[in-house]
């Protein structure tokens, strides 16, 4: 199944107008995990408290948007960068499956401050 990446004109634009923190993920056409992670996560991000908190930016990883302040290079696909004020927050490099992916995300969100409802 092909998807289409944003080009980096759309990352940008969308990225720069984004107010709020964000979850940026960089991904690239025919990697397995960033296939696994729509098939397994991303309908139902945007539903969930943690979606809802940090709404969720696609991007090739050969075209990252020129004005995030990366803490460090982004090697891998899927890497998940928390990001708020145009600076990078914090992130996950790979997808270690749904279990853990939503765990990972929370512990995330928690460590930068970022307000989100839980349930229990």
């Amino acid at each position: 199944m092909k998807r289409v990446i944003p080009t980096l004109a759309a990352a940008l634009i969308a990225c720069s107008a984004q107010a709020d923190p964000y979850l940026l993920m960089a991904e690239e056409d025919g990697c397995y995990w960033c296939e696994r992670w729509h098939s397994e996560i991303a309908a139902i991000y945007p539903k969930t408290p943690e979606g809802q908190a940090a709404q969720l930016q696609l991007t090739d990883i050969h075209a990252l948007p020129g004005d995030v302040e990366f803490e460090r290079r982004v090697h891998f696909t899927p890497t998940f960068i928390l990001i708020d004020d145009g600076k990078e927050l914090a992130r996950i490099e790979g997808y270690p499956g749904e279990d853990f992916f939503w765990g990972l995300l929370g512990m995330m969100l928690e460590k930068a401050n970022v307000a989100y409802e839980t349930s229990g």
